[in-house]
């Protein structure tokens, strides 16, 4: 690449698209990288601003931005995802299904540390749908050394394993169990209210409720109700109610008693501090607190897309979410476009 005045540019090959901004008009190129200049193309490029021209000379060992942003987009690109083709350097990556979006995050650090290049994506663990935008990778100069950006690659790929940065986790159908708590419902004191509310937060994903057991503040019960759900096939059972300190809230021991692993009970997020979440062979069990009956977005909004893509969700996620964790109950709720739930 070569600097050339633009009056002695005929005939030479641009590296570069020239754009041209009208604030409120276009933002596009009116030449295209590769194209060759005519004598008529001069007066052009004189008016969009560009009294000089980067110009092609190939130089060994050296990459074009676009040719180095293949190499960004290949370090990111997992399964189910979709590309742009290379423009000025930049390449946006899409989502080709609905699923839960996962982000190495070492990974995007090591590249991003490493100066001249760069990737931009959503938050990690949230979902995504079929067309979203997932990220965006950029090269800063117009040519780049290929060694450069060998040793980036190799630098994100040790600190991924060798995985891409980014991947793409295919939502899966679910048989879910819900069992509800409570004397005030059992014995038919008040209506069960809870219950819609867990129904239309499941028909956002593939879900089948196979089974819904009502019962008294009797923890043997749940606990046999939980296990039976388990073995009719449930890989998610639901249980509301009975989630606080109360002397009659028993639900955290009914599902303590099953023999499940508690991954936590509490989470550092608010709507929904009481909420419990187990594992028993292999179906996720989600004690859920009062919150999420009434209030719009909660630690079951953070926490079932990752289970209906079968991601384990560890203790020191959960820890994690405190910063990002307070929902502000926004009069126009935006979520997931939003800070909620998105800790460190």
């Amino acid at each position: 690449m070569k600097l050339i005045n633009t009056r002695d540019a005929e005939g030479a090959v641009l590296c570069h698209d020239i754009t041209q901004i009208i604030k409120g008009v276009t933002k596009d190129a009116v030449f295209r990288k590769g194209h060759i200049v005519t004598k008529e193309d001069i007066p052009v490029l004189l008016r969009v601003g560009k009294d000089q021209l980067y110009v092609w000379e190939n130089q060994e060992g050296m990459l074009h931005e676009d040719e180095a942003a293949e190499i960004l987009r290949d370090m990111c690109r997992g399964e189910f995802m979709e590309c742009s083709r290379p423009k000025e350097g930049k390449i946006e990556l899409t989502a080709s299904i609905d699923g839960l979006l996962k982000v190495n995050r070492q990974g995007l650090r090591a590249v991003n540390g490493f100066g001249q290049m760069m990737i931009a994506s959503r938050h990690g663990n949230f979902p995504v749908r079929k067309g979203d935008k997932l990220a965006g990778t950029r090269i800063i100069p117009l040519v780049i050394q290929e060694e450069r950006m060998e040793a980036a690659r190799k630098q994100a790929m040790e600190a991924t394993g060798g995985e891409p940065i980014l991947k793409l986790l295919p939502f899966h159908h679910k048989k879910v169990g819900i069992v509800t708590t409570g004397n005030e419902v059992f014995y038919g004191r008040i209506q069960d209210t809870f219950t819609p509310v867990i129904e239309e937060k499941l028909r956002e994903y593939d879900t089948e409720i196979i089974g819904h057991h009502t019962w008294n503040d009797d923890d043997q019960k749940v606990t046999q109700s939980i296990l039976e759900l388990i073995e009719q096939g449930a890989q998610i059972v639901i249980c509301t109610g009975g989630m606080s300190v109360d002397p009659d809230d028993k639900t955290p021991l009914a599902i303590k008693n099953t023999g499940a692993r508690i991954v936590s009970y509490g989470a550092p997020v608010l709507p929904g501090a009481m909420f419990l979440l187990a594992y028993l062979k292999g179906s996720a069990i989600l004690g859920l607190p009062g919150c999420v009956m009434y209030a719009k977005r909660t630690i079951f909004d953070l926490v079932l897309p990752r289970i209906m893509a079968d991601d384990l969700v560890s203790k020191e996620e959960l820890e994690r979410l405190g910063e990002g964790g307070l929902c502000l109950n926004c009069p126009a709720c935006t979520y997931p476009n939003c800070g909620f739930g998105k800790g460190k």
